[in-house]
């Protein structure tokens, strides 16, 4: 008979407690059974942790986290893993911050806003043994997983698949008053609401061989991706009236369409649930590395330093480009 394997709960704390995805986090810490011992934010709006973790020990000043941390390691009480769900620029630190603490990281996208710090926290990785783990969920959706094995699997085409890849993310005034909407702080839009579709794309495909950017603004931004078997255009929006006529959207009003060849991958559905899956895959050394990161982030890094350019050849744009161009014109 088979030996039942010994849950032994992981110790958590968490950076950025207060944010959008902080209770995906909270909620894989639980359903997994391992605890959630300290909370980090500067925001003190945080009453949803009674439904987590209401003995966690909260902290508004990064000071008394820092101690609160090194006391419990003083106790043998160690926290195992941090996670980082702060700010996009405060990423790189935070994550230095937990491997000199000796713990594991898992930070959200994107691990880093530039990809010239990727190499600093290799090397930082490499010298302790500690890892990180980005989150990389969509990597972990069964209609993307299908897509991606029938994909590799078709003969080879005679010409390279067109994929149409649509997000629109609405999001109110806000946005552009919180850090979300400055570009050194975010990345921007295409690295802030699109990393995890860029990361899927190239995860599936396989490098890219060259991109063009086609358009940006404060509040969208298209352009054209070319693979070995796949040239794929792009749109993404924080503007909810862009969704087109009749098609469906999720109940935060998103909508996401992912088209081969005019044929629709449906993945609007599962969102929610995928971090537990990642949180699975980390917890049983098989989650994603840094290295697996690093092709998103290095593409969208070079993507911000290009200007925009509207394409000379119509089979580059995405079919929202040019009917959004005529009623609201893009600006680099």
């Amino acid at each position: 008979m088979e030996e039942k394997k010994l849950h032994i709960p992981k110790r958590f704390a968490l950076i950025g407690g207060a944010g959008y995805v902080a209770p995906r986090h909270y909620k894989a810490i639980h359903d997994l059974g391992h605890e959630l011992v300290a909370v980090y934010d500067v925001n003190d709006s945080i009453g949803i942790l009674d439904q987590y973790a209401p003995a966690a020990h909260f902290f508004t000043s990064f000071e008394r986290f820092d101690r609160f941390l090194d006391k419990q390691r003083q106790l043998g009480l160690p926290v195992t893993h941090l996670v980082v769900c702060s700010p996009n620029h405060l990423h790189d630190a935070h994550i230095r911050f937990g491997i000199r603490q000796d713990m594991e990281v898992i930070c959200e996208k994107p691990i880093v806003v530039d990809s010239r710090n990727l190499e600093g926290l290799l090397q930082l990785q490499s010298k302790s043994g500690k890892r990180v783990h980005p989150i990389l969920q969509l990597r972990k959706h069964p209609s993307v997983i299908a897509w991606k094995s029938a994909f590799a699997s078709a003969s080879q085409p005679p010409s390279p698949a067109v994929i149409d890849l649509t997000y629109i993310a609405p999001r109110g005034n806000w946005y552009y008053a919180s850090w979300k909407g400055i570009q050194e702080k975010s990345g921007g839009l295409a690295t802030n609401i699109g990393i995890h579709f860029f990361d899927m794309l190239l995860w599936a495909l396989g490098p890219a061989l060259d991109f063009k950017v086609h358009a940006r603004s404060h509040d969208r931004e298209a352009g054209h991706i070319l693979f070995k078997d796949a040239r794929v255009r792009y749109f993404l929006s924080i503007d909810g009236d862009i969704v087109p006529k009749g098609q469906s959207k999720t109940a935060t009003g998103s909508y996401r369409s992912l088209r081969i060849d005019n044929q629709e991958v449906t993945f609007s559905d599962g969102f929610m649930d995928l971090h537990t899956e990642v949180y699975k895959d980390i917890l049983n050394n098989k989650g994603c590395s840094l290295a697996d990161a690093q092709p998103a982030i290095e593409i969208l890094t070079k993507m911000r330093g290009v200007t925009p350019s509207l394409p000379k050849d119509p089979e580059e744009a995405h079919p929202l480009l040019s009917s959004q161009q005529k009623k609201h014109p893009f600006s680099a």
